[in-house]
């Protein structure tokens, strides 16, 4: 016994070619809703530094609290220790060296931007 399958319907253009162009439409304000790719990734590397320097101003003694300081502080900063220029820290210089001087300046500004608690 064999089975007979239905035909097959056209797709329905019309429909799919107003999807398309409400998709279009709608692109320029979701790609401005969007975070773009360098400001998350900013926000991944300065995410990391909470694991010391805790975001809610609770930090271990001898590690300052850094979320919502001056950016170009923050820069100045992480240059020194990527430098050399601040060589009692324990591993800052080792962190800071994995970034290059855009980077770091991206990460100091992610962190000034951050509101610090009250």
């Amino acid at each position: 016994m064999t089975k007979t399958l239905a035909p097959r319907r056209a797709p329905n253009l019309a429909r799919a070619g107003s999807s398309l162009i409400l998709a279009l439409a709608a692109w320029p304000a979701l790609v401005a809703a969007q975070p773009s790719a360098p400001d998350r990734a900013a926000r991944t590397w300065a995410a990391t530094c909470a694991t010391c320097h805790s975001p809610d101003q609770r930090a271990p003694a001898g590690i300052p609290p850094i979320v919502g300081r001056d950016a170009e502080t923050i820069y100045r900063t992480l240059l020194e220790f990527k430098n050399g220029q601040r060589p009692a820290a324990t591993v800052m210089h080792q962190h800071a060296k994995g970034y290059t001087d855009d980077e770091l300046r991206r990460i100091a500004n992610v962190l000034a931007a951050t509101p610090a608690p009250r």
